[in-house]
């Protein structure tokens, strides 16, 4: 099978580097895109979301991405995140009372902040396993 190099970084640390058959993200206004080996040169600002590597091995790797951009290069696919946390690095009863917070403070002001609060809580949830 064939596969492609993955590097997936934040500013603190390299969080993968590795082969995988497949990368899903999702891209500020253009919703999911998925990379296979020998994808055409790609870049694009990424949303917050939960990002899914299919791993050489036949494991995936579930991430909670906040930002950045993606970029494929060759048969490269390169992550730089804003930030970025593995499923298992992520506490998911913390993650869903912020969600809670989060929408608490949507309905009292739906301002920026609030929104962006929402979307983090909800990558990290759905990194986790989903609702």
């Amino acid at each position: 099978m064939a596969t492609m190099q993955v590097e997936l970084v934040s500013p603190e640390k390299v969080v993968f580097s590795g082969e995988a058959t497949q990368v899903i993200t999702r891209t500020l206004g253009g919703g999911e895109i998925a990379f296979l080996p020998g994808h055409a040169p790609f870049l694009g600002a990424l949303d917050t979301c939960h990002t899914r590597v299919s791993l050489a091995d036949g494991r995936q790797l579930d991430v909670a991405v906040h930002g950045g951009f993606v970029q494929v290069n060759g048969n490269t696919v390169s992550i730089l995140s804003d930030m970025a946390e593995l499923a298992d690095d992520i506490d998911r009863g913390r993650a869903m009372a912020a969600r809670d917070r989060a929408q608490q403070l949507m309905v009292q002001e739906a301002s920026g902040e609030a929104k962006a609060a929402l979307s983090r809580a909800q990558a990290r949830i759905t990194a986790t396993g989903g609702l």
